[in-house]
């Protein structure tokens, strides 16, 4: 099973106990104490990490957007974090005992994520699939990537993933991602998280989950998902990017609990029975037992056999070992055999 060591030691594989990521995206509402309350709160719950988004006015949108909606530019730059604050948010997920990660939306962007934040991946978001030049620079800041699949087509995926791999990195777990905010369940389709699987062995798969419910994502981590990317909000009443589909704290616990249910219920794929079970053989199988009472020198045919709980006796498939033999004591009916009763 393919896996990706990430730059700070974790590992990502299928069907091991599934990383989690708070996607915070805007709904801190540009403020560092709301913020670091989501943080503190993503703990809690059981998250592994908490991804913000480091655009800025600059990066997100062009001038023309903005010419044609005025208001944009002021909402961008309300809800953007500067690379200051993004630095002392870094800080504090290292003082709650959680990673740091962020999306970035340009080549200094990403960089000083890399080289400033220590983040332990990159996350490239799906609309930069086709952005071949973006990839590469990221892909050549030699850290692991977490790329994002939505929107896009079966080849354009392998397209942005040659082009990373032709840039030297092949530190990279793919996301599978429907980008409708949210995602009706009809069109989830989960199942691509086994197709993403056939189609790439060479690197793990997870899921980025944008509908509304907390009972898809311990689906994906049962198909072998690595990790799960839910937007967390604090309110889903408070305006933001992407907020009113975001999960608050109890849903998320819940979501990251459901998970862990998951992965702990799948196992091993070997056939192996615990200790308890061995236990349970005893007390709930069956053992041969006479059907009748029977006499010293008595020949013991298939009528006189049957077969009783509990399993602590001669079991059942051993049954044609006993036909046929003679009694060397008398045996009450209703009792299980022993060795010691026949000559």
């Amino acid at each position: 099973m393919a896996a990706l060591v990430l730059n700070d030691k974790r590992m990502l594989k299928g069907f091991q106990k599934p990383y989690i990521v708070a996607e915070v995206n805007s709904s801190h509402g540009g403020k560092v104490e709301t913020a670091k309350e989501m943080i503190q709160k993503a703990a809690e719950c059981g998250c592994d990490c908490v991804k913000f988004q480091s655009w800025s006015k600059e990066t997100l949108y062009s001038q023309t957007y903005y010419d044609e909606n005025p208001i944009a530019k002021r909402f961008v730059s309300r809800f953007s974090l500067s690379e200051r604050q993004l630095k002392e948010l870094a800080a504090f997920c290292r003082e709650c005992g959680v990673s740091f990660a962020s999306t970035p939306y340009s080549n200094q962007e990403a960089e000083f994520l890399v080289k400033e934040c220590q983040v332990p991946f990159v996350k490239i978001s799906s609309m930069e699939l086709n952005n071949y030049p973006f990839l590469e620079f990221i892909a050549k800041l030699d850290t692991a990537i977490v790329l994002s699949t939505g929107m896009g087509e079966i080849g354009e995926i392998h397209k942005a993933v040659e082009v990373i791999e032709q840039a030297g990195n092949t530190r990279i777990c793919l996301l599978h991602c429907v980008s409708n905010y949210p995602t009706e369940l009809a069109d989830v389709n989960l199942r691509n998280i086994t197709g993403l699987q056939q189609e790439f062995p060479q690197y793990p798969i997870g899921f980025s989950d944008h509908t509304m419910s907390t009972g898809i994502a311990p689906v994906a981590v049962a198909l072998g998902a690595c990790m799960i990317e839910k937007h967390f909000t604090l309110n889903r009443a408070s305006i933001g990017m992407d907020n009113q589909m975001a999960i608050e704290p109890v849903e998320m616990k819940e979501m990251v609990s459901r998970c862990y249910n998951v992965y702990t219920a799948l196992g091993a794929m070997e056939r192996k029975l615990s200790e308890e079970e061995l236990l349970q053989k005893k007390k709930m199988r069956r053992s041969l037992v006479y059907t009748r009472d029977m006499k010293s020198g008595e020949t013991v045919y298939r009528a006189d056999l049957g077969a009783k709980r509990p399993g602590t006796g001669i079991p059942p498939q051993e049954a044609e070992q006993y036909i046929g033999r003679t009694l060397a004591r008398d045996v009450q009916g209703d009792t299980l055999l022993v060795e010691g009763d026949f000559e």
